[in-house]
């Protein structure tokens, strides 16, 4: 079983940043592939950013150049740096964990992420103009 714990949500104004913490524990290791979804109000679930266990990023069009995944395997976190952040931003963010090592484009960001075994509890990112 492996457990994902996000931190680092808050309210910030449009063009602020914020960077999104998560730490995995169970029985999980660097293969695994993880990124993050989110869900605006009364939209469905997105992805958003998404690493596989080679280390190798893929994200949505609309947050490249903005956000920045990354992990610290050492610490067994996922990061999420997001910068230059807008109202249409605003959503629940959850971090998300599968045991594949490598994910297609849809496996990874698509599909609502049906495709991930794993989920966190999600933390709230609110961007106001």
């Amino acid at each position: 079983q492996v457990q994902l714990v996000e931190s680092g949500g808050g309210s910030v104004q449009s063009g602020g940043s914020l960077r999104l913490s998560c730490v995995a524990s169970g029985y999980i290791n660097s293969t695994y592939s993880m990124g993050w979804f989110r869900r605006p109000p009364g939209k469905e679930r997105e992805g958003v950013a998404a690493i596989d266990g080679d280390g190798s990023t893929s994200y949505v069009d609309p947050v490249k150049g903005r956000f920045t995944i990354s992990q610290d395997n050492a610490k067994n976190t996922l990061y999420l740096q997001m910068n230059s952040l807008k109202p249409e931003d605003s959503a629940m963010y959850y971090c998300v964990a599968d045991p594949r090592r490598h994910m297609t484009a849809i496996q990874a960001l698509g599909a609502e992420g049906m495709y991930y075994n794993y989920w966190g509890q999600g933390t709230q990112v609110t961007v106001s103009s």
